[in-house]
């Protein structure tokens, strides 16, 4: 799975200095340096170098100051990192190339170019402000078919954790979850009930959510 490639580039990627997370804003990781304002570089992983990751890289160049491709090396080297048109492309493309051993190493196949005009900067600052706000990395770069565990998410199961022993006042979760009236005024995801103004408490929904993500319910996350 894509997965399995997310804590070797993740760790290449820390190596240079950067901060990452994964699946952020649709990107499979996000990573950003320390400065201010930061470089944004985004990474797109696949099992195989192929036409669709470059796909994914051009969508996402708008978005950042580096994109990284990353894939695993063919067993045989036969693989299209080995052809000189598909780096080539990279190249004229300005994207950087990684590949991922068997053992989890990773090889830089192509550097990318220096940083160019950031095109979209609304998309980068809605990257830059997630990833900011998550708590952690709770989700490996690479992942489908689960509830991507956004930093809004992250405060609604805290907000949910607050209320295990009864209901609580908006004003009382607010230090810990700053978006704590808003979370619980939509309730999107049903997890909580309104008792009186400003008062809520959790459902079975919200009882549930907390068993299915339990270091939440510990407080730990």
């Amino acid at each position: 799975m894509e997965t399995s490639l997310y804590l070797p580039v993740k760790r290449h990627l820390e190596s240079l200095g950067y901060t990452v997370k994964g699946e952020i804003g649709g990107c499979d990781m996000v990573a950003l340096s320390g400065d201010d304002p930061p470089v944004v570089v985004i990474g797109e992983l696949k099992l195989s170098f192929n036409l669709e990751l470059i796909l994914q890289g051009v969508e996402r160049a708008g978005a950042c100051d580096e994109v990284w491709l990353a894939a695993k090396l063919s067993v045989r080297g036969k693989g299209r990192e080995s052809d000189a048109r598909y780096r080539n492309l990279c190249r004229r493309l300005g994207f950087g190339m990684l590949g991922v051993t068997d053992r989890g190493g990773v090889e830089v196949l192509v550097a990318p170019s220096t940083i160019s005009p950031r095109r979209n900067p609304k998309k980068r600052s809605r990257l830059v402000s997630e990833h900011k706000r998550r708590k952690g990395d709770p989700v490996a770069g690479g992942s489908t078919r689960t509830p991507i565990m956004t930093a809004y998410r992250q405060q609604a199961l805290a907000c949910a954790a607050a209320m295990t022993a009864g209901p609580r006042h908006v004003r009382d979760l607010r230090p810990d979850n700053p978006d704590a009236g808003k979370i619980l005024l939509h309730n999107v995801y049903g997890w909580f009930d309104r008792v009186e103004r400003g008062v809520y408490t959790l459902t079975d929904a919200g009882h549930a959510a907390l068993k299915r993500w339990p270091e939440y319910a510990a407080g730990t996350a």
